[in-house]
């Protein structure tokens, strides 16, 4: 995991896009978003994660391939579709098993923290928090997706409506 301030500049959304300032996991943090190093080679990494899984109550998962292979005609449509700026009244928890891709989420000044996944990670993103999604230039992830629940995808684009959210409020709440 990499993570940075976005550069704002236009451009494919699955370049780097890289400001060159660099943010710690401890400020990640801060944003409520949680981190965790699982490689899938290590003999240990599948027990972690279970037992992650049951300490956060994640009591479903399925798989998501996102490539062009995988989605065909409505690959560039749903990577236009994941980068709109949306938040869940769930956490969103993803375990990269093959891949890279970038999760760019808002801090607390509204502006774009990128984070680059890889293989063997596990990101956390807690429910209310703007986000977007997308792969690297590869055009390639595969993503293991755990839930508390039944999987819900309901995603809430940024609007007024959304800012009134009482999940968003609830977030805001407890960064401040």
């Amino acid at each position: 995991m990499k993570t940075f301030y976005h550069d704002d500049q236009p451009g494919d959304c699955r370049l780097p896009h890289d400001s060159g300032i660099g943010l710690s996991p401890d400020y990640l943090s801060s944003l409520g978003v949680l981190f965790y190093s699982f490689p899938p080679s290590s003999p240990t990494s599948a027990a972690q994660v279970e037992d992650l899984a049951k300490t956060q109550n994640y009591t479903n998962r399925d798989e998501i391939t996102v490539s062009p292979t995988a989605m065909g005609a409505v690959y560039e449509d749903k990577i236009r579709m994941f980068y709109n700026e949306h938040m869940h009244e769930d956490e969103e928890i993803r375990y990269i098993l093959k891949g890279t891709g970038y999760f760019d989420v808002r801090n607390a000044e509204d502006k774009w923290v990128r984070i680059r996944v890889e293989e063997g990670d596990l990101l956390i993103l807690p429910a209310g928090i703007y986000h977007r999604f997308t792969v690297d230039e590869d055009n390639y992830i595969n993503a293991a997706r755990l839930f508390k629940e039944q999987p819900k995808w309901t995603a809430l684009n940024r609007g007024e409506k959304t800012d009134a959210n009482e999940i968003r409020k609830d977030y805001l709440s407890a960064r401040s």
